[in-house]
This record gives C-alpha cells, structure tokens and sequence, in this order.
C-alpha cells in the first residue's frame, strides 16, 4: 500500500509510454499533444466520464500527461464530469463513484488540478417523476424522452456554468471514429481548421477535443491493461496511474457479454446507448437487455427483480398493450388520433393516440418498486432504486393530475405500507379534494350529467385564484377546462361524430346558401331586362 500513496511522475511511466505503440504512433507523442493542447491557453478542461473504457482510457492519457507537466505549468482545472440518471445499472454506479473518488485522492496527491463533479438531473425531469408521476410510457426507439432530461440537459447545465465563470471551455471526450461513425461525422464537420478541437454542436464557447478518435477497441484495453511499474520489481498490470484498478472494469465487459458502452451524452449527436451495459437498468429502448441478461448470468443474480421490472416496462410500450396501460386521453385532456398513413384512404377510421399510464399502474408499480429495494436492502445491498425528492415530486403530480387526480393522496399509504413508517410529507394548506369530497361529487354530477372530473378542475381553479386582486385569464383557463374531452371514450367518439355531423351540415347550408344568393341576384338581373317597373329603387341601385 505504501507505494500507492507516494507521489509520482512520468517517469514512473517511461518504459511503456515509449514502447507502445497506439494506432501507429508512440504512446509519448499522444502524451505530448495533450500536453501542448492544455498549457497553449487558459480554457479549463472538462472531462467527460461515463465509467466505460473509452472515457477510462482518456482520463489515463490526461492523467499521465499532467504528470509530465511541471507543477508550475498545471496552471488551469480539469473538471471530471459524470452523468448520474439515478438509474444507472448498480454495479456499474459503484464502480463509477469508487474511480472518481480515486481519481480525485490521487490527483491530490499527485499535486494535479483534477476533481470529479457528479451530476444529475432535475427531480422534475427524473425517470421515475416522468413515468411513474406524469405517466410518460417507457422510451422506445419512436419517443426516446429520457436522454435529453437525464443526460444531456445535467451535463450541458455544468458545461454552462464553467462557460460563464471562464467564458470558454474545451470538454475532453472519450469518442472513437470506429465506434460511432455518425458521432465523428458530426466532430469532423465541426472541426476548426488547423486545430484539433471542434465546436460544441449546442453550446456557444465550448470546445470538443477527442485525443483517442484514432483508437481501436484493442488500444483502449492496452492503456487500460498497462505495465506501470512504481517500483522496478512491480509488474503489476491493470494499475492505473492515480492508484486504481482497472482490473473491475475489464471483468466487467466480461461478464456483460461485451456490449458496446453508454457515451457521455453531450447532445443530440451521441448515439444512443440502448444496447449497452453501461445505460439504465430501465431502458427499454430495445426489447431485450442482454447486458443485464449476461451480468446476471455472471454471478450478479441479485440484479434478476430488476430485470424483471424493467421487463414489466418493456411490455407495456408493446402495440397490443399500449390501449390497456394507457388513458385514452393526452395530458392535455383531449383524445388524439392518429393522421393517414401515405397511401390509406382518408376516409378509413383513425386509432387513437393512447396518453399517459392509467394511475392504477403507477400506483402499482411504485409499490413494487418500493418492495424491490426494501429486499435488496434487506438482502445487504446497499442501494436506492428511487430518492426521496422524486416521492415528494410524484406525489404532487398525482395529485395534480390533468386526467385522474389523486383524491385519496396514495402516495403516502403505499410507502408506509412498504416500510412501515412515513416520510416528512408536506401538508398542503390550501383547500383541496379528498376521497369524501370525490364521493359526494360523484353523486352530484351524475343528476347533472356532467364529469365529476370536469367540476372539480374548475373548483380547483376557483381554489387557486381565491384571494387575488386580479384573476387575469380566469375566463381563458376556464374554457381551456369545458374544452376537454370529458367521459369515457365511447362517450367521446359520440359527441365528436355528432359535431362532424352538424359541422358538415353547416357545411352544406353554407353552400346552399351561396347558392340561393346568386340565384336571387340572377332573378333580379331578369327583371330588370323584362320589368324594370317592378324593382324597387334600392333594388335598382344594387343591380346597377
């Protein structure tokens, strides 16, 4: 352990940064071009890190290069980035936190300006506060809602933040040209001529430097593998130069049937990740997620209710299943259908735009998810399928939810079924319906004829705008309200086609309309010709 806590230098890396070679050239001359990118101006550096090999191998080339530097020319900060979904695959998330807490104690050590800075997303924009609280169906292909909310917007949010503080930035990425053809396309069109940096594609003043694009998958895992010696009998391979191991990640490629792994996600550009292991325990982008499938198979068993759930998920976004999970209405309150397809009649009937999952569902499956991490936890896992913040937030969505309002405040009575106590709720102390007042509304509406729901949102509205001098827009929400789709969708599609009915009606009246107007202006045109006596003056007038 001793050797691990002592500072070095590069030439505790010599021997094998002048033997090897990666794609073609010296690993020395690869050093020596970070060196010169990082001390030629005062831009800090931003360094995306999403736990995989690549990014891995660029923080290694980083880390060696600032060694070689004199302390005197480690003149600006290099920022470590990490996006934290709060889904990621758990083994994967441990393994994540230990490396960057490493780096960081080894950068300090070393006397490097390097921190790691963690981020997540909103717990507005989470992917349980989406699915379960809002009730955004799992993401496929066709509505892949989660990347921009938990991947790009945290880290372009920090990007941001150094952009205003230093004015630029260059942020280091892991890409290679033979991994995602489609992302070097996009840096190689960005390109700033002369230099090896590129224009963000989003972000004014920030810079994308990728120092491994020429890299093949073997040159990566050779960097990882090493030979650094920090004693001249110490042929330990996998070290890393701040102290690691590098060992955990190889097996973990190993036992995840080598999938490809999830890119630090800085835009829209970055190809997707749905079939890596390095992604969300979540996603169901693809049908199947052979990664987890694999890592289970390898000893990490304990993953299996995860899996299951996530496969739960993955049936729901099925087209048969799609009518059965999901309000036949949108968050909006209005039923959608869907437009013609080229080529199909415009005549032929349009299926409707299922919406948000019914609340039964969601109710349900936080249940099950709270289930699912108490016997983790019970089982010794130490792990969090679901923070606090993201309870509080669904609960307010279920609550305030356009479709189905949540009357009986579930939320609560699940988690104090699942663990036995209750959480620091926040009471709400403006007037609100409760499952008696939803009852009683009930039973009302129903001589009326009229949505108990439809009532109550204009209740609430009245609620909301008790007290305020000016209640500017009252007339504009409260017809956005009695515009909704009230009732079930039979009900819907009934009145829909008896308007289609009366509006092609008008249609016709309108026409015939037109019709008995010129027919009248022609009557008077005869008369004129054969009795002009018998118009009157103002009749005259108007022919003339």
């Amino acid at each position: 352990m001793t050797k691990l806590l002592q500072a070095h230098d590069l030439g505790d890396y010599e021997d094998f940064i002048n033997e090897e070679a990666f794609a073609g050239r010296p690993l020395a001359e690869y050093v020596s071009e970070v060196q010169r990118i990082y001390t030629s101006d005062k831009r800090p550096w931003v360094i995306g890190y999403s736990g995989g090999k690549d990014s891995s191998a660029v923080i290694t080339l980083v880390y060696l290069a600032l060694l070689g530097l004199k302390p005197e020319m480690r003149h600006k900060p290099v920022f470590v980035v990490c996006s934290d979904t709060l889904v990621e695959t758990p083994v994967v998330v441990d393994l994540i936190q230990k490396t960057m807490l490493q780096i960081e104690a080894g950068a300090k050590r070393d006397h490097l300006p390097i921190t790691q800075h963690p981020v997540t997303p909103k717990t507005n924009e989470t992917f349980w506060v989406n699915l379960l609280g809002k009730g955004y169906p799992a993401p496929t292909r066709s509505f892949r809602w989660c990347t921009e909310r938990m991947k790009i917007n945290p880290v372009s949010d920090f990007i941001k933040e150094k952009v205003s503080q230093f004015e630029e930035v260059i942020v280091v990425l892991g890409s290679r040209s033979s991994e995602s053809s489609s992302r070097a396309q996009v840096i190689a069109k960005h390109k700033i001529d002369g230099t090896r940096l590129a224009r963000h594609t989003t972000l004014p003043n920030a810079f994308i430097y990728t120092p491994i694009d020429t890299w093949d998958v073997e040159d990566v895992w050779k960097l990882l593998r090493g030979a650094f010696r920090y004693a001249p009998d110490d042929v330990e391979e996998w070290e890393s130069p701040w102290g690691g191991n590098n060992r955990p990640l190889w097996t973990l490629y190993m036992d995840s049937s080598n999938q490809g792994e999830c890119p630090l996600v800085i835009d829209d550009s970055t190809p997707s990740c749905g079939n890596s292991r390095f992604g969300c325990w979540t996603c169901t982008v693809v049908t199947k997620d052979k990664a987890m499938e694999s890592l289970i198979q390898n000893g990490e068993d304990w993953m299996t209710p995860l899996l299951k759930f996530r496969d739960l998920l993955a049936h729901t976004t099925e087209p048969e299943n799609k009518d059965t999970y999901r309000n036949y209405k949108r968050r909006t309150g209005k039923v959608s259908y869907q437009y013609a397809k080229e080529g199909e009649e415009l005549t032929a009937e349009r299926k409707h735009v299922p919406g948000p999952y019914w609340l039964k569902y969601r109710q349900q499956w936080l249940k099950e998810l709270l289930e699912t991490e108490r016997a983790l936890n019970a089982d010794g896992h130490e792990i969090m399928l679901i923070t606090k913040p993201e309870l509080h937030a669904i609960r307010q969505e279920w609550l305030k939810d356009p479709n189905e309002p949540d009357w009986y405040d579930s939320l609560p009575g699940i988690y104090r079924e699942v663990y036995g106590h209750d959480l620091d709720w926040v009471n709400d102390d403006q007037s609100r319906f409760d499952a008696n007042d939803a009852e009683l509304l009930a039973q009302i509406a129903q001589g009326f004829d009229v949505a108990p729901e439809m009532v109550m949102k204009m209740i609430e509205l009245e609620v909301s705008m008790e007290g305020l001098s000016r209640r500017q827009g009252i007339f504009d929400k409260l017809g956005t309200i009695l515009k909704q789709d009230w009732g079930s969708l039979e009900e819907i599609k009934q009145r829909q086609e008896t308007l289609q009915k009366r509006n092609e009606r008008d249609v016709h009246q309108e026409e015939v309309a037109s019709i008995e107007a010129e027919l009248q202006m022609l009557q008077r045109r005869i008369a004129e010709v054969s009795e002009p006596s018998l118009l009157t003056s103002e009749e005259k007038e108007g022919v003339n």
